[in-house]
């Protein structure tokens, strides 16, 4: 059975959320374009930043319907990486939290994906 290996947000600008992106993941992407952008990270997650404006079909969809997880080691990474991110001015929508599955932050990108910082409790 085939696996997901590649992730396309619709975004307003992807040039902008193409280097939003990049120093967020401290990451180059592999394309640019004027309407697309694409990452491909360490895991072999392929992230695609697709203009909504052009996609086809049309996207309906805007950013915050799910959430980017993006799992560390410990509940101390896990603030380290608020701290980065709320530096850098990245929008917060939950400050680090003990949930029933471990420490978790929530942040926005600039189209109001959300990303999920967690540490996941063994």
């Amino acid at each position: 059975m085939p696996h997901p290996t590649y992730m396309l947000l619709y975004v307003d600008d992807p040039q902008a959320s193409g280097e939003f992106y990049r120093a967020l993941l401290d990451c180059a992407p592999v394309e640019t374009s004027p309407t697309f952008v694409l990452f491909v990270l360490a895991s072999g997650l392929k992230l695609g930043l697709w203009s909504r404006h052009t996609a086809q079909p049309a996207a309906a969809a805007a950013g915050g319907g799910g959430e980017i997880g993006i799992a560390v080691e410990s509940s101390q990474a896990v603030d380290a990486t608020h701290a980065d991110w709320r530096a850098r001015g990245v929008p917060m929508l939950q400050a680090p939290v003990d949930m029933d599955f471990g420490r978790t932050f929530v942040a926005l990108d600039p189209d109001g994906h959300r990303l999920r910082v967690l540490a996941l409790t063994v």
